[in-house]
């Protein structure tokens, strides 16, 4: 079952990346090539997604500090732009990390339908609502965050796999982080807490959540693609940069202050999010003085 999936991973990266490059190739309104600041977020956050931390958060973040991304693009440009690294780290997990493969199988198809259907909602969502869905869901990743750090979750166990009515939980779950994870909220750290809520062993999650991504990471990408809901160069930069940083966290970190660098994470994602409700707040605003400014019909 484990050489089908890589199979079935390499088939998945591969349809993911010549559509991508047709979509481009036939869109000639965005030609901007990415920047070096672009590859150097891209090579960042994805150091730390591929030790677990995620990139979605650090990656928002980046964006709004440099105004990279408009609000509404922001969630397709993190879909499509870590697509390849999570394709990448994937199959590094996947071969050194044991895990039970009915475990493994039922989760990755489980977030990849979440993901099928979420996207096709979120890619047509108007700026605003982005904005407020984006700047909760950041607050809630933000939480789980705060309760890994002060150890409010069990440790997990020596668990390699799930069964019956835990394992039914653990596909339930996975399919709403699937659909949440068009919207921006990243994948890894409440995949974590159920992973160790039901016994497992921590390094199960590894290649559960890195599987879980590529997978669904073309699924979810395509309706931003088609719908041009994504910024080209963040996301190229996202891509180029985060290949290089996927290899050097998977083979040259030996060990790093992890719980330091989560603290930080955590801060500047609550930063984040209260811009981007500030955000939110502003647009109403905006739209509310336009119609007020609109003369009325003698």
């Amino acid at each position: 079952m484990r050489t089908a999936l890589y199979i079935a991973l390499g088939i998945f990266g591969a349809a993911f990346t010549w559509f991508w490059i047709v979509a481009v190739l036939s869109d000639r309104t965005e030609r901007e090539k990415p920047t070096w600041l672009d590859l150097g977020i891209g090579l960042v956050v994805n150091f730390f997604d591929a030790l677990g931390i995620g990139s979605f958060a650090t990656s928002t973040s980046c964006f709004k500090l440099w105004n990279l991304v408009p609000d509404e693009k922001i969630p397709g440009t993190l879909n499509v732009g870590v697509t390849l690294p999570a394709v990448l780290e994937a199959f590094l997990y996947m071969a050194v990390v044991d895990v039970d493969p009915v475990t493994l199988t039922s989760m990755i198809s489980a977030a990849v339908v979440g993901s099928w259907l979420g996207a096709r909602v979120v890619s047509r969502w108007p700026r605003r609502k982005i904005q407020i869905g984006m700047g909760i869901t950041l607050l809630i990743t933000a939480t789980f965050g705060v309760l890994t750090q002060l150890h409010f979750f069990p440790g997990g166990g020596d668990l390699l796999g799930l069964a019956g009515p835990n394992l039914i939980v653990a596909v339930a779950v996975s399919g709403a982080l699937g659909a949440l994870m068009t919207l921006g909220i990243g994948f890894f750290a409440p995949c974590m807490m159920v992973i160790y809520l039901m016994g497992m062993n921590p390094k199960a999650a590894f290649p559960i959540m890195m599987g879980s991504v590529a997978f669904l990471g073309p699924v979810a990408s395509v309706p931003f693609i088609r719908q041009r809901r994504y910024s080209l160069k963040s996301a190229l930069g996202l891509t180029i940069g985060g290949i290089p940083g996927v290899l050097l966290a998977a083979y040259l970190v030996k060990s790093l202050p992890l719980g330091a660098v989560r603290w930080l994470v955590i801060v500047v994602v609550v930063y984040t999010a209260s811009m981007m409700l500030r955000s939110a707040m502003l647009e109403r605003a905006r739209v509310k003085l336009a119609v007020e400014q609109i003369p009325e019909m003698p």
